[in-house]
C-alpha cells in the first residue's frame, strides 16, 4: 500500500526528555512529534524490552486537572478495544511533572503524510485503507463510544501495510452531549453539521469523518476549502460534500454513493455507526470492476495545503462569520495521536474616538505621574504589584495534602476548605484539582481549596436477570454504568424482552463509566408450521395459534401448483424457528397462469413440441400401434386456440 516509508520521525535532539528515563522504566530515544497537548517519542520499555511510543502531556497542562483527565481518558477508552485495528494503550502514569501513556509503536506514516507524498489514490487503495478504519471505528461504536475527531492524521499506516486507528484522546460515550459551554472541540474539515450546530456526537459523526477521509483519497483535496475555518463550517452547514468523479472523471459511482450517504447532512439519512458504513463500503467494492478499483488519478491531484485546517480546534457554535486569531505556523505538530488547540474568535469592536480637551485645560500632578509612568512602561506600578500584594497560585495536582499545604505556604497561602471526590485518573489521597487554579492571581495570606482524590469508583454490576431491557438499562445508568451492547437469543426460561444474563456478570466490581454488555431473551423458539397449499383463513389461524403474527403480502402470485386462493409462498420458510409475536409473510395463489395452447394438428412432432413448449407446456406423445413410426400429429388433448394452465401437459396424438 505505501512503497516507501514515509519521514515521520523528528529528529531534534534539543529536547530534554531525550535520553531520559520516565517512571523508572521508559528510556526516551527520539521524538516522534509535537502538539498542543503533548509530544510523542519513541521509547524502550526497559522492564519488556519493547519498542513503543510514549505521549507526554507538557508539563504546563499538568498542573490543571481538567486536562489531565482528558488526557487520560484516552488510555481508559482505547483499554477497552482490543482490536487489531486500533492502537494499543499499555499503561498510564506520572514522573513527576509529566503525565504519559504507553502505547503501541507503529513504524511507517499517517495517512495524512500519503496524501502529501502521493496526492489522489486509486480507488482499491483508498477502500483498502477506508475498510480497517472503519472496522475500528465499529468496534469503537458496538462498544458504546464515538471518536469524534477522524481525520488523516490519525490514521496510522504500519510499514507492514497495516492500518490503525489512533488518538482517542476526545473519545466520548455515544449519548453524550459534546459540549454545552457553546464551544465544540474537533478538526474544522471533518466536523459534521450535527457537532457544528448543537455540539452533540452519536456515531454518525465519524461516519461523516470517515465519507470527508475518502472524499480526500479519491480526490487528492478536501471537499470543502475557504479562506477561513468560518467559511468552511458554513459549508459544512449548507453545502452537500460534491461528488468525487466531478474532480476525478471516470471514478464510478458507486464510490459517489458511499461518499454521498456517509456525508448526508441530515444525520437521519447516514449509516447509523461504522458497522454499517463498512457494510455499505463493501456492497458497493463488490459491484466495481476490476478497472473502475484501479482508475488512475491526475498526477496534478495532490494534497498540498499548511494543514491550518487539520489541527484540532476550540470552536464557537452558531458563528457567523468569525475572524481566526492568527496561528503560529512553526508550532504545528505532525504526530496523529497530538491534539492542536486553536480558537476563533469574532473581530473586535473599533477604538473609540479619541477624547477631546478643552481649550486651555491643564493636566494635574496625577496625570503627569501617570504619563511618567506610561513612558517607564509602568514600571513603577508593575514593581508594586509584584512587590507583596498578590501572588499565584502554585501547581498543587498530585500532591498529597500535607504537600499542598506546605506549598500554599511558601506562597504566603492558607489552606481553605479541603473537600473529596471520586477520580479515575488521579491517585487516591492527591490533588485533583484547586479553588482557584494553578497560576490564578489572588491576595496574599487569602486561602485556596483543594478537592482530594478518593481514587476511583467502584461499584458492583447490579443484579439484572429477568428485568424488561428498558428496566435494565435504568438500572445500570443510576449505578454508574453504561448499557453495553444488547444480542438477543432464545430462552425456555426467561421471558420475551427481559434479561438473560450481563457482561460483566452481577456482582462484579468494576470502574463507574464501565460498559456492561446485555444478552436479552427473544423467549421460547417457535416451529414455524408449513402452511403452503392451506387455505388463507386456516392458515392464518394456525400462525396465530402457535404464536405468530401474520402479515398478507399486497401482491398474489400465479402458481400452478396451488389453487386459487391458498397460501402459494410463505417467509420464513417452515421448518424453521421464530421467536413469539414474530411475524410471518404469506403470498396467496392467483391459481395457474392460462396461456392459449397453439394449433399443432399437422405438424411434425419435432414442430409440434416446439411450439407447445415454447408456449410454456409439457408434452406427452400418445403415439397408440399405428403411430410408432408416424411423424405427424392428428390430434391434441386441449384444442389450439383454447386456453390452458401454463405449465400444464399436453398430449399430442400421432398416426
Amino acid at each position: 500500500m505505501v512503497a516507501r516509508r514515509l519521514a515521520c520521525v523528528d529528529t531534534t535532539l534539543q529536547d530534554p526528555l531525550v535520553g531520559q528515563v520516565l517512571d523508572g522504566r521508559y528510556r526516551i530515544d527520539a521524538r516522534i512529534a509535537v502538539g498542543g497537548m503533548a509530544t510523542v517519542y519513541r521509547a524502550v520499555d526497559t522492564r519488556l524490552d519493547r519498542v513503543l511510543a510514549l505521549k507526554v502531556m507538557h508539563p504546563s497542562l499538568a498542573v490543571d486537572g481538567s486536562f489531565v483527565e482528558r488526557f487520560i481518558r484516552e488510555a481508559k477508552s482505547v483499554a477497552r478495544l482490543a482490536h487489531p485495528n486500533v492502537v494499543q494503550v499499555f499503561d498510564q502514569g506520572t514522573d513527576g511533572s509529566y503525565v504519559y501513556l504507553a502505547m503501541e509503536y507503529v513504524a511507517g506514516c499517517t495517512l495524512r503524510d500519503v496524501l502529501r507524498e502521493r496526492g489522489a489514490l486509486q480507488p482499491r487503495a483508498a477502500l483498502d485503507i477506508l475498510e480497517p478504519v472503519l472496522a475500528a471505528l465499529g468496534a469503537a461504536h458496538r462498544a458504546g463510544f464515538v471518536h469524534r475527531d477522524m481525520k488523516p492524521e490519525n490514521v496510522l499506516i504500519g510499514d507492514d501495510g497495516r492500518v490503525k486507528v489512533a488518538d482517542f484522546g476526545l473519545v466520548r460515550a455515544v449519548d453524550t452531549v459534546t459540549n454545552t459551554t457553546g464551544t465544540v472541540l474537533g478538526t474544522v474539515s471533518y466536523l459534521a453539521p450535527e457537532q457544528i450546530e448543537n455540539g452533540t456526537a452519536d456515531p454518525r459523526v465519524d461516519v461523516y469523518a470517515c465519507g470527508v477521509m475518502l472524499y480526500e483519497m479519491l480526490t487528492g483535496d478536501k471537499p470543502h476549502d475557504g479562506d477561513s475555518p468560518a467559511v468552511i463550517l458554513y459549508k459544512h452547514l449548507h453545502e452537500d460534500v460534491p461528488p468525487p468523479s466531478a474532480a476525478v472523471p471516470g471514478l464510478a459511482y458507486e464510490l459517489d454513493e458511499m461518499v454521498a450517504s456517509a456525508t448526508a447532512r441530515t444525520p437521519d439519512i447516514r449509516p447509523h455507526d461504522a458497522v454499517a458504513l463498512l457494510a455499505q463500503v463493501r456492497d458497493g467494492r463488490a459491484r466495481l470492476t476490476a478497472e473502475q478499483l484501479d482508475v488512475l488519478p491526475p498526477q496534478a491531484l495532490r494534497a498540498d495545503h499548511d494543514n491550518a485546517d487539520d489541527r484540532t480546534s476550540v470552536i464557537p457554535r452558531g458563528l457567523a462569520a468569525p475572524r481566526p486569531l492568527p496561528v503560529n505556523e512553526d508550532e504545528e505538530g505532525s504526530g496523529a495521536a497530538i491534539d492542536r488547540t486553536s480558537r476563533f474568535e469574532s473581530p473586535p469592536p473599533p477604538p473609540p474616538s479619541p477624547s477631546r480637551r478643552r481649550p486651555g485645560s491643564r493636566r494635574g500632578p496625577t496625570a503627569i505621574v501617570v504619563a511618567v509612568l506610561l513612558v517607564l512602561g509602568l514600571g513603577a506600578g508593575v514593581w508594586y504589584v509584584n512587590s507583596g500584594q498578590f501572588t499565584e497560585v502554585p501547581p498543587l495536582l498530585a500532591k498529597t495534602q500535607d504537600q499542598a499545604e506546605d506549598r500554599l505556604a511558601d506562597a504566603g497561602l492558607d489552606l481553605g476548605k479541603v473537600e473529596h471526590a471520586y477520580s479515575d485518573t488521579v491517585e487516591r489521597g492527591q490533588v485533583i484539582s484547586s479553588d482557584p487554579k494553578a497560576g490564578t492571581r489572588i491576595r496574599g495570606n487569602d486561602s485556596v481549596s483543594i478537592t482530594i482524590s478518593d481514587g476511583p469508583r467502584n461499584v458492583r454490576v447490579p443484579a439484572l436477570e429477568g428485568r424488561r431491557l428498558d428496566k435494565a438499562r435504568d438500572s445500570l445508568k443510576e449505578d454508574g454504568l453504561e448499557p453495553g451492547m444488547v444480542t438477543r437469543e432464545f430462552s425456555e426460561d426467561v421471558p420475551k424482552g427481559a434479561v438473560i444474563s450481563a457482561r460483566p456478570a452481577d456482582g462484579t466490581k468494576v470502574r463507574a463509566g464501565t460498559a456492561v454488555a446485555l444478552v436479552v431473551s427473544k423467549g421460547s423458539p417457535i416451529d414455524i408450521p408449513d402452511v403452503t397449499g392451506d387455505d388463507l383463513a386456516d392458515a392464518r389461524s394456525e400462525l396465530l395459534d402457535a404464536g405468530l403474527k401474520v402479515k398478507v403480502a399486497a401482491e398474489r402470485v400465479n402458481s400452478s401448483e396451488y389453487d386459487r386462493g391458498q397460501v402459494a409462498e410463505q417467509s420464513p420458510a417452515p421448518g424453521g424457528t421464530a421467536a413469539e409475536g414474530d411475524t410471518v409473510t404469506l403470498t396467496v395463489s392467483k391459481g395457474p397462469e392460462m396461456v392459449e395452447v397453439p394449433d399443432v394438428v399437422g405438424d411434425s412432432v419435432d414442430d409440434a413440441r416446439r411450439k407447445l413448449e415454447g408456449a410454456g407446456f409439457q408434452v406427452d406423445e400418445d403415439r397408440g400401434l399405428l403411430g410408432l413410426f408416424g411423424d405427424e400429429v392428428k390430434g391434441q388433448s386441449v384444442e389450439g386456440g383454447e386456453t390452458a394452465p401454463k405449465g400444464s401437459a399436453i398430449t399430442i396424438r400421432i398416426r
